[in-house]
Formats: structure tokens, sequence, C-alpha cells
């Protein structure tokens, strides 16, 4: 029963700031500080697996636009889409394959962590700054050449706490996005971006998930849906009319409150 509770609040925490740009992962590491499962190996696992319940509700959000059903245009558009995605996709698999198991094991720690935090929230607010309305302005628009250069600024993500969503955001608004374009396209370069870090990890460890760990995993998976998907929509409807800026402050603040608590 423990591990269920468990597997309910990490769902929670993964399905808010999945797609925000704080980083899910950091905030899974520094959650699994205070309570966590009694396997470390599952640990590690779930936090990896559940991220697919937050792409399910991109899918599901999005699912107009990533279907390519309708008149031609909209057929070419949505391909246009998914090409950009996989292009942007590209860095991360070959990168992830050859550094992942290092970066996990040298760099999964609070510390480091904080200083991703504090980093990427100076970041935010720089770009914010600078940042123009009149970008392009979706992310249909987005040329497979700027998908690429994303994805590469994606790669910085594989450090914790830098947050896969505020590399990718900041990455395209740096090279011509606006606000929304960017957002949209880090929603849509999630889906085979974490759908293959989902595959990696069941494929290394399912052998070994248990009976009570699948029935974690099945909770964590539908917690993290549901709550990405009311996530998505308040989102969208907030970068709208706002900017970017709360979450950089959020990210610095939450920084210093991971130094003070660990160093204490």
């Amino acid at each position: 029963m423990r591990d269920i509770i468990v597997a309910a609040i990490l769902g929670v925490i993964e399905g808010i700031t999945e797609f925000l740009p704080v980083s899910s992962t950091g905030h899974l590491i520094l959650a699994n500080e205070l309570f966590t499962f009694r396997d470390p190996v599952f640990a590690a696992m779930f936090d990896i697996v559940i991220q697919s319940g937050a792409i399910l509700s991109v899918l599901l959000y999005f699912r107009q636009r990533l279907v390519p059903i309708g008149d031609p245009a909209h057929r070419t558009r949505v391909l246009m889409l998914w090409r950009a995605a996989i292009v942007g996709v590209i860095p991360a698999l070959v990168l992830g394959a050859a550094l992942g198991d290092l970066i996990e094991e040298h760099l999964f720690n609070p510390f480091v962590v904080a200083g991703s935090l504090l980093v990427g929230g100076i970041a935010i607010l720089i770009v914010e700054r600078r940042a123009s309305p009149d970008g392009i302005a979706t992310a249909e628009d987005i040329p497979l050449k700027i998908a690429f250069l994303i994805g590469l600024i994606q790669c910085l993500a594989m450090v914790p706490g830098v947050s896969r969503s505020a590399a990718t955001i900041i990455g395209a608004m740096l090279l011509g996005a606006s606000r929304i374009a960017a957002a949209e396209f880090s929603f849509f370069l999630a889906i085979p971006t974490l759908l293959a870090a989902t595959a990696y990890s069941l494929l290394k460890h399912s052998a070994l998930v248990t009976g009570e760990q699948a029935t974690a995993l099945a909770v964590g998976f539908s917690v993290s849906f549901l709550t990405a998907y009311a996530v998505i929509a308040l989102f969208m409807r907030w970068i709208s009319t706002r900017t970017f800026a709360p979450f950089g402050w959020y990210r610095i603040a939450l920084a210093a409150a991971v130094v003070a608590y660990f160093a204490a």
C-alpha cells in the first residue's frame, strides 16, 4: 500500500512539472529524497516510465493537430510537424545512448539539480527580456533545420534540473519562435523523446518488475496522465497572455531552497 501512495504522489509531481519549464526530473529527484520506493532500481525506472502518462495527455489534447486526417492542406501540415519532431529527437537519441548511464551515475543529486534550476531560471528571465511576440507563429511552421537545432539544445536537459521543456522553449525562442510556437513544439518534441526513454527503460528493467510494482506503475501512469492534461490546458491559456518569467523566478527560489535544505 505504501508503494501505491508513493506512486500517486510522484504521478502528481510528474504531471504538474513535465511540461512546465521547471524540470520534472529535478522535482522527482528531490521528491525521492523525502519518499521513494524501497527498490532503488525500480524507483529510477518508475520516474521515466510514468512520463508516458504525460505523453498520452499531449496526444489527447492536441489530437486534431497530430492525426493526418482531413483535407490535403491539414494532412500536409500534420506530416510536416511529425517530420520536425522526428528530426528534433535525433540528437537526444544519439547522445542519450552514449552518455545516459554516465550522467545518471554522476549527476543525479540535489546540488546538481539546484545549480541547473538556478542557471535555467536566469536564462528564462534573460530570454524573456529579448523575446519578440512576432516570430514563427505555430509549431507546424518550424523548419527542419531549426527543429534539429532545438533538438541539440534539448540535450542539455540530460543534466537533471535543466528541464527538457525549458531547454526546448528557450532554444526555440532564441531561434525565432513565438512563445506559443515554442511551447507547442516543446510538447510535440516530447512525444518521440519521452517514448524512446520509456521504451529503453522498460527493455532494460521490465523483467525485474513484480506484481505490486506493476500496480504502482499503473497508478503513477494514470495520475500523471490526468494531472498533465489539466496542466497543459492551463499552461496554453497562460502563455496566450503572459510570459515565462514567473517560472524563471520560481526556479531561482527553488534552487535557493534546495541548497539551504541540503546544506543544513
